[in-house]
């Protein structure tokens, strides 16, 4: 129980605590989970990133679902659920009930410019990160510029370049083995 509540508060001070939405949670979520706690590791929440990306819902939502679950199963992962949410639906029930009165003052929206622009650069910040375990090769390389470019030039799903992306992956695993069986195979 004490470690459920724990869960709740500590995904709770990172949803009311971090602005900008799910991609903006990703260097917290870093810092918290994997530098601070060691609840798991890079490669981990790379993929909790990637699968969370995958799945209906904020990124950061289903990364603390896979976390909580990881922690204390089903439970864990509810609790850590509510516990990143729960800021976030206090806040802007409240923000709603007041921006209507004061959206159109300059003060706001000039507030509201300075945020996206930080917001950016916390996402930024992000992607360099995931950048540096995801892109370790060749075929790496290629598989982002191919997802990149597609992304930038074609409306497609991003479900489309996740699977076509799982795809190469296995295509350049399967063919790396076949590769190393081979080499062994000759030596004998």
């Amino acid at each position: 129980m004490k470690e459920l509540v724990y869960l709740f508060l500590l995904f709770a001070r990172i949803g009311g605590l971090t602005f900008g939405g799910g991609y903006a949670m990703l260097p917290v979520l870093q810092r918290e989970l994997v530098d601070n706690r060691g609840w798991a590791t890079e490669e981990e929440l790379a993929d909790y990133y990637a699968i969370g990306q995958c799945t209906p819902g904020i990124i950061a939502v289903n990364t603390a679902t896979f976390i909580g679950a990881k922690r204390k199963g089903i439970i864990g992962g509810i609790v850590a659920t509510i516990g990143v949410v729960f800021p976030s639906m206090v806040i802007i029930s409240i923000i709603a009930a007041f921006l209507q009165n004061f959206a159109d003052y300059p003060v706001v929206i000039h507030a509201f410019a300075g945020i996206r622009v930080c917001v950016c650069v916390l996402i930024l910040n992000a992607i360099i990160k995931l950048w540096k375990k995801a892109v370790i090769d060749l075929p790496t390389l290629i598989i982002f510029l191919v997802v990149a470019a597609g992304s930038v030039f074609t409306s497609l799903s991003p479900v489309i370049y996740v699977i076509g992306a799982a795809v190469a992956g296995i295509i350049i695993q399967n063919i790396r083995a076949k590769s190393v069986d081979a080499s062994k195979g000759g030596k004998d």
